[in-house]
């Protein structure tokens, strides 16, 4: 958009150019306009008022939200229950429920028009890293992450030691715990427990543990344990924490929920209590972005495909009843059938590739 005087100051530019014998279409391409944006100016009021486009009346689209829609879509946001979730949570959680108010846009849309779309977290911005060796899932106790990570107790220089394993396909704390030191006999009993818990003896093939370079997790006790449960061990390279990514994320997300003490733990039954508490939230409640915003527990357990098919029938009937607010398909509600740890390059790139090949190029 060519503010007036820019246009004026150009108009005059080619002007004098073509009174000098330049081409006229010559002058405009120079100038980077067409000369049918010139002959428009001239002719009408451009070269007087400038661009109407911004102060232009538009009418209201018969299919757009209606004030009393806005206004329910402002109050069901706004409930306790959502107030901490973006939109892209709170939808796929009202259509489980059997309700459709509106997309995500429309409620990103009537929340940023009443201020309420700041980020609110202490979050610093990814930084990407290289891939290293890769593992993959196709379904639950296939491949585990797990790691140590520290809570801090409102004592200055002591802490707490938090242990969790995580299934990566079904993104499920499958075990933790929680101690006052950090000790290759608490990862010991940890992988112990939560073998027994999940049936790992009665597997043909043993799931895959993988685990960063400390000390802790590659004890020799801890090592003799993988092997007699028939555990494979992996491990991240040495001082590359992105290649445990799962558990990193799920650490952040741990520390950086409402209920996290920013002042520290009093002891340690406040460290195990808050433990249990953010495991039970995160399996059973949180809503993953990972794996379509179901929970790690609904996935885990197979309910997953029977919850994605409603609520793509739930979308599907939503856009029947209201065509014209939809411009192309439904939201994905696929199930996602395998989950890659670490994808090696030539996978990613391939991905890439893929993309933009299907995908139809921008105008």
């Amino acid at each position: 958009m060519i503010g007036l005087e820019d246009r004026r100051s150009l108009a005059q530019d080619i002007q004098a150019a073509h009174a000098a014998g330049a081409r006229l279409h010559k002058a405009c391409e120079v100038a980077g306009i067409d000369v049918r944006t010139l002959q428009r100016w001239r002719a009408g009021a451009g070269l007087q008022r400038g661009d109407g486009r911004p102060q232009a009346v538009r009418p209201t689209p018969g299919h757009a939200l209606s004030p009393v829609e806005r206004e329910q879509i402002l109050r069901v946001a706004n409930q306790p229950r959502f107030a901490d979730m973006p939109p892209a949570r709170i939808v796929p959680a009202l259509a489980d429920e059997g309700v459709y108010l509106a997309s995500e846009s429309s409620f990103q849309r009537v929340l940023r028009a009443h201020g309420q779309t700041q980020h609110r977290g202490r979050a610093k911005a990814p930084r990407a890293s290289r891939a290293p060796t890769t593992h993959v899932a196709t379904a639950p106790r296939q491949l585990w992450c797990w790691d140590m990570s520290y809570l801090p107790a409102q004592v200055t220089g002591r802490w707490f030691y938090l242990y969790l394993i995580l299934d990566v396909y079904s993104r499920k704390i499958v075990g933790f715990e929680v101690h006052e030191r950090d000790d290759s006999v608490h990862a010991t009993q940890l992988v112990k427990r939560t073998a027994l818990a999940e049936g790992i003896h009665a597997l043909d093939n043993k799931p895959v543990l993988h685990g960063d370079n400390g000390a802790t997790l590659k004890a020799t006790t801890v090592l003799a344990m993988l092997h007699w449960l028939g555990v494979k061990p992996s491990y991240s390279r040495p001082r590359v924490s992105d290649d445990n990514a799962f558990v990193e994320s799920l650490f952040r997300t741990a520390k950086y929920r409402p209920q996290y003490p920013e002042k520290g733990f009093a002891d340690l039954q406040a460290a195990r209590q808050w433990a249990s508490d953010f495991v039970h939230w995160y399996n059973h409640e949180h809503r993953h972005s990972g794996i379509r915003y179901v929970t790690p527990a609904q996935r885990h357990a197979g309910l997953d495909q029977e919850i994605l098919q409603a609520r793509h029938a739930l979308y599907a009937q939503a856009r029947e009843d209201n065509p014209r607010r939809w411009s192309g398909p439904t939201r994905d509600w696929s199930l996602i059938k395998t989950v890659t740890l670490n994808p090696e390059r030539t996978e990613v790139q391939n991905a890439a590739l893929t993309r933009s090949i299907t995908q139809p190029m921008a105008a």
